[in-house]
């Protein structure tokens, strides 16, 4: 089932904005890991953690789900399907499996940060420190490569279509070629 025009620019118009909010929210986290792994100074290293904890929990996880969820809608509710492209489903795992690591990597920062609120000290306090200097950067930066390849597929749409999308186009061309004839 296609989506009429209106509400189709309204799902697309929702997609965009989520999916584009995803990427620009993992930027600023990437900012903020990059700040804990270059300071020298432990309060800043400290609010780094905490914020990337605030960051990932209560924009970029929503945004994720936000854009899986979206990017379902639109792809279930237009022509392009979500298992007739290449393209598209591979968007689409791609944004899933964002998503799901996205999830299972969250804990980890907060337990970090959690780590960056107590503030302990003394030898104990310099091993926590020496965890928290590390930075975050490795997953976020994986994931932002995999949002803007995500991003370029839906720009570019390369050809191809799935064994599925093959045989619903011959079934669509052959009940039309139906339709004419009658």
């Amino acid at each position: 089932m296609v989506m009429r025009p209106r509400l189709r620019k309204l799902a697309l118009s929702v997609h965009l904005t989520v999916s584009i909010g995803w990427i620009g929210s993992v930027v600023a986290y990437l900012a903020l890991g990059l700040a804990a792994l270059t300071t020298d100074d432990d309060l800043t290293l400290r609010a780094a953690w905490i914020a990337m904890d605030l960051t990932g929990w209560y924009v970029i996880v929503p945004l994720a789900v936000a854009s899986v969820i979206t990017g379902l809608i639109m792809s279930l509710g237009t022509k392009w399907g979500l298992l007739r492209h290449y393209w598209v489903l591979y968007s689409f795992i791609m944004t899933v499996v964002a998503a799901a690591v996205l999830l299972l990597h969250m804990p980890d920062v907060s337990q970090l940060a959690n780590v960056a609120r107590e503030g302990a000290t003394g030898a104990e306090g310099e091993h926590l420190l020496g965890q928290l200097r590390s930075g975050d950067l490795l997953h976020p930066t994986l994931g932002l490569v995999v949002l803007l390849t995500v991003q370029i597929l839906n720009i570019y749409k390369p050809t191809g279509m799935t064994r599925y999308g093959r045989s619903r186009q011959r079934s669509e061309q052959a009940t039309a070629r139906g339709r004419a004839a009658a």
